[in-house]
C-alpha cells in the first residue's frame, strides 16, 4: 500500500476534525470534496457565505461544517479568549475582535485552543509566517519542546533508498540557520515524526558537504557538534553524521565513506544543515525525482498545525489534511 493510502487508512480509524481557514482559495474546496468523499476526516471550513459559494461551485462539500466568523454563535467567546491570552502583551478587546474577524487563521487557532477542532491546515495562499505566528501565539508549543521546526514527507517513486522511497526531510520550511543545539532538536523531532507517520524505525543522517571529516569548515563543525548532541539527547534513535547525501542513502557509498557507521547507506530521515539546503533539496527531489512532497509539516506545536507550499495542488492538500488527522490522534 502506498504511503499516503496508509495514512488515509490510519486517519479513518479515529476520525479527527481538521480546520481549513483558506476559503478564499478554490484548491481548499477541491481537497475538501475529496477528503469528505473518502471519509478521511471531519472538516470545518471558515468563511463567509459569499466566499464559500464563489470558490466551491460544482463541488460537493455538503458534509463539511461551514463557519462564518461574523455570525457564528461562539465568535464572541473566541474573541474574549484571545483577549485574555494576549492582554498582557497590550492587546485590547477591540483589537482581538478585529484580528479574529480579519484573519481566519487566528480564528482557526482559537477554535483549536477552545477544543472545537483537532488541527489546522493552511498556507496555500498565505506565507509560513502568517500560518505559524497565530499558532505560536495561541496554541503554543507542546510540553518539553525545545524548538518548533518543520519537515516534509517525501515519497520518491521507484526508489530503493530510504523506507522504500519514503523519507522525512528536516528542516525544509522554518528554521533559517539552526545552531548545533537547534539542529540536534530538529533531528530528534524529525525522527519521532518519521516513526509516528511511517511506522518504521527512523535512521537519521545529519547532512553536510563532508563525510566523517573529509572536509574542514565551520559549517562542517556545526553538523559534527549537532550530531554529538543528538546522539546524547536521543539515544533511542539511530543518528549519525556528518554525512554527504550519497553516503547517507546509498549502501555501497556509505560503506566506503563511513564504514563504521550503522546509519550510512541506510538513512530514511535526512537533516539539512540550514533552510537554504533543505528548501533547495526537497524541491529538486520533488521536481526532478517526481516525488510526492507533503509539507511543510510542523513539529513542536501543542496541536497539529501544518503549512502548505503556495505552489501546492489540491492533491497535496488532501495528503497534508490526512497527515494532520493522524498527528491529531496522538496530540
Amino acid at each position: 500500500m502506498a504511503f499516503i493510502d496508509e495514512i488515509k487508512a490510519k486517519a479513518k480509524q479515529n476520525k479527527k476534525t481538521v480546520i481549513l481557514p483558506e476559503s478564499m482559495d478554490r484548491r481548499t474546496f477541491e481537497a475538501a470534496a475529496e477528503i469528505l468523499a473518502e471519509d478521511i476526516a471531519n472538516l470545518i471550513i471558515i468563511g463567509t457565505d459569499e466566499e464559500v459559494k464563489a470558490n466551491s461551485e460544482g463541488l460537493d462539500i455538503s458534509k463539511a461544517t461551514i463557519i462564518n466568523p461574523h455570525t457564528y454563535e461562539k465568535t464572541q467567546e473566541y474573541i474574549n479568549g484571545f483577549y485574555e491570552l494576549r492582554k498582557a502583551k497590550g492587546m485590547t478587546l477591540e483589537e482581538a475582535e478585529k484580528t479574529l474577524l480579519g484573519d481566519y487563521m487566528y480564528y482557526a487557532c482559537m477554535m483549536v485552543k477552545m477544543g472545537d477542532g483537532d488541527g489546522i491546515v493552511s498556507g496555500a495562499c498565505h506565507s509560513t509566517a502568517n500560518t505559524l505566528r497565530p499558532s505560536l501565539q495561541i496554541i503554543k508549543t507542546a510540553p518539553g519542546t525545545k524548538l518548533v521546526s518543520a519537515f516534509f514527507v517525501m515519497v520518491v517513486p521507484n526508489c530503493e533508498f530510504g523506507e522504500d522511497g519514503v523519507f522525512v526531510f528536516g528542516d525544509c520550511g522554518l528554521v533559517q540557520n539552526p545552531n548545533p543545539e537547534e539542529l540536534a532538536a530538529i533531528a530528534g523531532s524529525s525522527a519521532a515524526s518519521f516513526k509516528q507517520l511511517v511506522g518504521k524505525e527512523p535512521v537519521v543522517a545529519l547532512l553536510s558537504h563532508s563525510s566523517m571529516g573529509s572536509a574542514k569548515h565551520d559549517d562542517v563543525t556545526k553538523v559534527v557538534e549537532a550530531t554529538k548532541i543528538a546522539k546524547e539527547e536521543y539515544p533511542q534513535f539511530a543518528i549519525d553524521g556528518e554525512l554527504q547525501a550519497d553516503a547517507a542513502m546509498v549502501p555501497s557509498i556509505g560503506a566506503s565513506k563511513a564504514p563504521d557507521s550503522k546509519v550510512a547507506g541506510h538513512a530514511n530521515v535526512l537533516i539539512f544543515p540550514d533552510l537554504d539546503a533543505g528548501n533547495i533539496g526537497y524541491k529538486l527531489v520533488q521536481r526532478l525525482g517526481k516525488a510526492e512532497a507533503y509539507g511543510p509539516m510542523c513539529q513542536g506545536i501543542a496541536k497539529p498545525v501544518n503549512d502548505l507550499s503556495r505552489g501546492c495542488s489540491a492533491k497535496d492538500i488532501v495528503g497534508v489534511i490526512a497527515i494532520t488527522a493522524v498527528q491529531a490522534q496522538n496530540s
